[in-house]
């Protein structure tokens, strides 16, 4: 793979155009969801932008697999509100409908004097030692991204944590919650109980419930997979920026032989 110099590159008018390194490992001819997720947050937060408001959950439905190639993005607002709205993003290629999210985006607050229940920090990520990628994976979005490992993973459990190493989309500072969202799908490859070579663990969805808004470039995960003995997983995390954790992920995962 070439070295691209972002995830995607803006073509006007809500329209991508999908570089190599947004492919995933169960085909360089589908993106990953990390990229995909992290551009349908974009559309999100550009809908109709609500001062004094932030986005506290998105969720992310895959209806088929994203091709690397041309892309059609759009946001709208489903519920207005004062205090509490409904957002909502789709991703097109070829007229297709590949992808969708909902975001929930609530009015800011002074809770600080009740505020309490956030993990310690994850540790940091420069005393953990670089990785190549995930499981051995490392083209495509894997190779985009940097990787740092934590202690104590085997398999179903791992902490982990990555950075962009390009941007989003060409020419613009991804914002944190993209960054977030560029990496948070991964907790099903960083917590894998079995390995890619043999096994595809496909999620269909992601879900994310922020309690506070990320900042900075890393996003950590605490990560933990569950698999059942009828072809079905959940994969979940704790996900950190460098001061705690800021959120709780989960994905719902198909288990099939290779």
């Amino acid at each position: 793979m070439a070295e691209e110099a972002a995830f995607y590159e803006a073509l006007g008018g809500g329209g991508f155009r999908a570089t190599e390194a947004t492919a995933g490992p169960w085909s360089d001819r589908a993106q990953h969801l990390g990229p995909v997720s992290a551009l349908l947050v974009r559309a999100l937060e550009a809908c109709e932008p609500t001062p004094g408001a932030a986005i506290r959950r998105v969720s992310v439905d895959v209806l088929g697999p994203v091709p690397v190639g041309e892309l059609q993005v759009r946001g709208e607002v489903l519920r207005p509100g004062r205090s509490v709205q409904l957002v909502a993003a789709e991703l097109a290629a070829g007229g297709r409908t590949c992808a969708t999210a909902r975001a929930w985006r609530m009015v800011r607050g002074d809770s600080a004097a009740v505020a309490g229940g956030e993990r310690a920090p994850l540790g940091d990520p420069e005393s953990w030692p670089e990785v190549p990628g995930i499981d051995g994976w490392n083209r495509g979005y894997s190779a985009a991204m940097e990787w740092r490992a934590g202690p104590g993973a085997e398999p179903g459990r791992a902490r982990m944590w990555a950075r962009q190493r390009i941007p989003l989309v060409a020419g613009e500072e991804p914002s944190p919650l993209q960054r977030l969202f560029a990496v948070v799908d991964s907790t099903s490859g960083a917590s894998g109980r079995a390995s890619m070579a043999d096994w595809s663990y496909a999620n269909t969805d992601l879900t994310v419930h922020l309690h506070r808004e990320p900042a900075g470039e890393w996003v950590g995960l605490d990560a933990e997979t569950t698999i059942g003995p009828d072809g079905g997983g959940v994969a979940a995390s704790e996900v950190h920026d460098l001061t705690g954790s800021v959120a709780r992920s989960a994905q719902a995962l198909l288990i099939t032989k290779r």
